[in-house]
């Protein structure tokens, strides 16, 4: 690193260094025993997707609740705006930019996150932790894309990356395979269909959304999702085979609740991780018949008060269990929203008012705000006090260190890279704002976001998404700088402000460098 870039950022890092650098002793609560933590990940819910986010045309008053009991934060960041590498980073504490292939991944993947990575269920286990991984993978099983035989075990799954069980969608509901994953094998495994999956070309014989619409009658496709189809539903990607373990799309909420419930009650006496990785309010949002008609914006806003019923229902479990007390909720989403993305379910003529991003610009896969920032919220009776509001900036990379500080866990050398201890911000013992947060767009240009401002490097490309969603990518050949006062992102002062253009620039080579400048 270069002298003149020290003495830049010596400032601005002076704080972080502070607050990273802490002991477990001053950062991790002492008066409970170690807490079981729960992470509830939803799948494109936006900033202003729920009702304590100022929502208006929904109800969720399970999440309401979550958030009354802990922190709601107001400046909270996925790594990326799309959901393969937003999960890659966080499960690794690695950005998912500095690895080759963790762009959104097709549904027959080999792992992306390799068995000898270290993970977050690696450090909960390295604890005496339980953990298991229930919902939406989408990082890959196997060992090398399109190899799989889904009629046998997989070689490589999720038990060599520290879960104890797991219980799984291989990616999205509009991929095949479409059939869940549990502790690496097809679960309820129906001899008599054997499956073959293609990402290349169709199985002889086998229908698809483009060839036989008459077959689709739960959803049809607005743009692509028009190969294999599933219960009514075309997908991405071929599939043949299946039988009784294709899933129903109606019941996926119920299903990934019921065996994380289970796996609660299984563990209460110990304890435990769950990673619980919802469907919603991912394509295609086909919600059960009894949360249809529950707001004005159709099946998007009735994918939300499903979403909403998953976490209440966990909750539920947790308090009649005695478990809620000592248990640390965090709940929040892998990226933005995105509105019409692939289905004719109406979502974009029933908004009726509602902006799924609140007040920012850009949705999922933009380098605009919108697609990075997301609702976050942790709950934790025992330590973390009631009804806070916290707007400092946080980024889901420093999950990983922060929680291994809370747990006393020993992370080997070398591994979480990008990932920082700054478990007392996500408590509200402290006061500290990371110094700055990296955000990655569909097309990886990356962003530097700071308290007050935000830097988009340049990048080729069209001004609006080209398949369908009506979004704008954030796509500029020259540089753009915002000042984060200004919510839309209207503004751009990168030439009546190349000092500011320069620093944020030497921030974003410096971590592309891996030169440690927060400081661990």
């Amino acid at each position: 690193m270069k002298q003149p870039l020290i003495l830049t950022l010596a400032s601005s890092i002076a704080c972080a260094v502070n607050a990273t650098n802490k002991t477990p002793e001053n950062t991790v609560p002492t008066k409970s025993k170690a807490p079981n933590v729960v992470f509830i990940y939803a799948d494109d819910l936006g900033y202003g997707d729920l009702q304590c986010y100022g929502a208006k045309n929904v109800k969720t008053p399970n999440v309401n609740r979550l958030a009354k009991s802990g922190i709601l934060f107001t400046n909270a960041h996925a790594t990326a705006a799309t959901s393969t590498p937003s999960r890659y980073s966080m499960l690794t504490g690695e950005y998912a930019w500095r690895k080759k292939g963790t762009d959104v991944a097709a549904g027959n993947a080999g792992m992306i996150i390799r068995p000898e990575q270290y993970t977050m269920a690696d450090m909960f286990k390295s604890t005496g932790y339980t953990t298991a991984a229930i919902g939406k993978w989408h990082l890959g099983l196997g060992d090398k894309a399109g190899t799989q035989d889904w009629n046998a075990p997989l070689p490589c799954a999720l038990g060599d990356l520290g879960f104890d069980y797991h219980y799984i969608m291989a990616a999205t509901a509009d991929r095949v395979p479409c059939v869940y994953i549990e502790n690496g094998k097809v679960a309820n495994y129906d001899p008599s269909a054997p499956i073959e999956v293609s990402y290349q070309k169709n199985f002889e014989g086998e229908p698809t959304g483009k060839s036989n619409p008459e077959m689709l009658y739960n959803l049809k496709p607005s743009h692509g999702h028009d190969m294999s189809i599933v219960n009514g539903i075309s997908r991405i990607g071929y599939m043949k085979g299946g039988g009784k373990a294709l899933w129903k799309d109606e019941n996926i909420a119920d299903s990934l609740t019921t065996h994380a419930i289970q796996f609660i009650e299984e563990n209460k006496d110990k304890p435990f991780f769950l990673y619980f990785a919802t469907n919603d309010v991912h394509v295609p949002r086909f919600p059960h018949d009894r949360f249809r008609g529950k707001n004005p914006m159709g099946l998007r806003g009735d994918a939300i008060v499903q979403f909403d019923y998953c976490v209440g229902e966990i909750m539920n479990t947790l308090e009649k269990l005695g478990l809620r007390e000592n248990t640390l909720i965090i709940l929040s989403s892998d990226n933005g929203p995105v509105v019409d993305d692939g289905y004719d379910d109406k979502a974009e003529e029933l908004l009726n008012g509602h902006s799924p991003a609140g007040p920012l610009r850009g949705n999922k896969y933009s380098a605009f705000e919108g697609g990075t920032r997301i609702p976050a919220i942790v709950s934790w009776p025992a330590e973390v006090k009631k009804g806070m509001t916290s707007d400092l900036l946080v980024s889901q990379i420093d999950w990983l260190a922060s929680l291994a500080s809370l747990t006393g866990a020993i992370m080997p050398k070398n591994t979480a890279p990008d990932s920082y201890n700054f478990l007392g911000s996500w408590l509200g013992k402290d006061k500290k704002d990371r110094p700055w947060v990296i955000e990655q767009a569909a097309n990886q240009t990356l962003s530097v976001r700071t308290k007050d401002w935000k830097y988009i490097e340049p990048s080729n490309g069209p001004k609006m998404i080209q398949w369908g969603p009506k979004i704008e990518t954030g796509n500029s050949k020259e540089p753009q700088l915002y000042k984060m006062q200004e919510v839309k992102e209207v503004t751009n002062y990168a030439s009546k402000m190349p000092e500011k253009v320069t620093e944020l620039q030497n921030i974003l080579q410096s971590v592309r460098d891996g030169k440690d400048i927060i400081g661990k």
